[in-house]
């Protein structure tokens, strides 16, 4: 196969050469420390990426990670859609998503700190974003539909805040103390985030305002993030936390399959109650 493709390479390069050693500065530098200048001579200058193979997965890495934090920037739009249409929280357990924030928070800043490419943990500052934002609504909207108002969406906004400046300011957190939070605080918040969802969706038997388009895209996405960590991250700690989410994030999945448009216990019982009256 390996033969074939780069058989028709050969033919294709002398008209594709052309082309890529013409690229304007604004696509060929950033291209080129993104991939490296010894893989971008490789794969877009020559045209020749089966010389290289350590280049080629190298850049396919690169890619995913991209298209992952590309991803990421709408994976919880639906969420948010769902819970402004419907105005209300039911399905969507807020313990998961403040344990989740917890764990995002940490680890954004564990990378960010660590200088790991951007690429390899892009999408966790935008999904953390896009979890702060449904958490808080989560809060408005389990008060609404008691009639009161609540502090506690500001609260916990405020609280978000206060500990992301404290684990982005190493006078404030140690190196040693953002390890170990990784170490022995992420990972476990980052499993436990998904529990507490998960047991919902089963004690209800329904899915309520849970977004399928959500799960389904943070199953591919931990799947995906898997791999890019496997080829550009040296670091245990990061591995194992991807895989334990890959997994709960499969459960859920699962969930949604067997629980699809089930109204669950709660709407079997506003319906017998409409039926008595």
């Amino acid at each position: 196969m390996a033969a074939q493709l780069d058989q028709a390479l050969s033919i294709l390069r002398p008209y594709l050469q052309p082309i890529t050693h013409s690229l304007p500065p604004f696509i060929s530098t950033p291209l080129s420390d993104l991939i490296s200048p010894e893989c971008y001579s490789h794969l877009i200058l020559n045209i020749d990426p089966f010389t290289s193979p350590t280049c080629l997965k190298f850049a396919i890495s690169k890619a995913v990670g991209i298209a992952i934090i590309a991803a990421s920037t709408i994976v919880k739009v639906p969420q948010l859609l769902k819970l402004l249409n419907s105005r209300s929280a039911e399905g969507v357990n807020f313990t998961s998503y403040l344990l989740e924030t917890a764990a995002y928070i940490i680890t954004l800043a564990y990378n960010f700190r660590s200088r790991f490419p951007f690429s390899t943990f892009g999408e966790t500052a935008l999904i953390a974003l896009q979890n702060i934002v449904i958490a808080a609504l989560v809060l408005h909207f389990t008060a609404t539909a008691k009639n009161t108002t609540s502090p506690y969406p500001a609260v916990f906004v405020a609280g978000v805040a206060a500990a992301g400046y404290a684990l982005f300011t190493p006078s404030i957190v140690s190196t040693e103390l953002l390890r170990n939070l990784q170490m022995f605080v992420t990972i476990p918040l980052g499993l436990m985030s998904k529990i507490p969802q998960i047991l919902d969706v089963q004690r209800n038997r329904s899915t309520g305002q849970l977004s399928a388009f959500a799960v389904f895209n943070y199953l591919l996405g931990s799947l995906a993030r898997v791999g890019t960590t496997l080829a550009e991250v040296d670091d245990v700690l990061i591995l194992a936390g991807f895989v334990g989410g890959a997994v709960l994030n499969l459960v859920l999945a699962a969930q949604m399959v067997v629980f699809w448009n089930n109204k669950g216990n709660k709407g079997k019982k506003v319906e017998e109650t409409k039926k008595k009256n």
